[in-house]
C-alpha cells in the first residue's frame, strides 16, 4: 500500500485535480423508526454545515439491488483533516443519537465534470445533471 500523502502528492504531481475530500458512508443502527425519528435534527444539521461550505454533498443511496431504500446515505465533507471530518460525522444527530453508525475514509477526486449554470440578474444558479 502507498501511504495517502505520498499519493496526493504524486496525483498533484502529475497535474490531477487533487481535492481531497471525506466520505461518510451511514448505515441504520437501529431500524428506520430511529433514522426517520431524528431526521428533523439531522437535516437542520446538515443545512447548517450546508451554510458554512462544510458539507459538499448528502443523500440516500440504493441497496445494492437498485430498487429499494434500507436508510443508508452517503455523506461528503470538505474538511482540514480526516479529524475535523470524523468531528462534524459524531455531532450529526443520526449518529449521536445512536439512530446510525458510520465509517469514513479520503477521498482524492482527480477526474470528472460538473456543470452549472448561474444568471445573475435572474439569481439563480441550477446544475446540469442529464445531458
Amino acid at each position: 500500500m502507498i501511504p495517502w500523502n505520498e499519493y496526493k502528492a504524486e496525483a498533484k504531481a502529475r497535474g490531477s485535480l487533487a481535492m481531497e475530500v471525506f466520505i461518510v458512508e451511514s448505515t441504520p443502527n437501529e431500524g428506520l423508526e430511529a433514522v426517520k425519528s431524528n431526521l428533523p435534527l439531522h437535516l437542520a444539521y446538515q443545512a447548517e454545515l450546508e451554510s458554512l461550505g462544510i458539507l459538499m454533498f448528502a443523500g440516500p443511496i440504493s441497496d445494492p439491488s437498485g430498487q429499494y431504500m434500507d436508510g443508508t446515505g452517503f455523506i461528503i465533507y470538505r474538511a482540514r483533516t480526516f479529524e475535523e471530518a470524523n468531528d462534524f460525522a459524531l455531532k450529526d444527530p443520526m449518529h449521536s443519537s445512536g439512530a446510525r453508525k458510520y465509517s469514513i475514509k479520503r477521498w482524492l477526486i482527480n477526474e470528472g465534470s460538473l456543470q452549472l449554470d448561474i444568471k445573475l440578474s435572474a439569481q439563480s444558479i441550477s446544475m446540469t445533471v442529464d445531458k
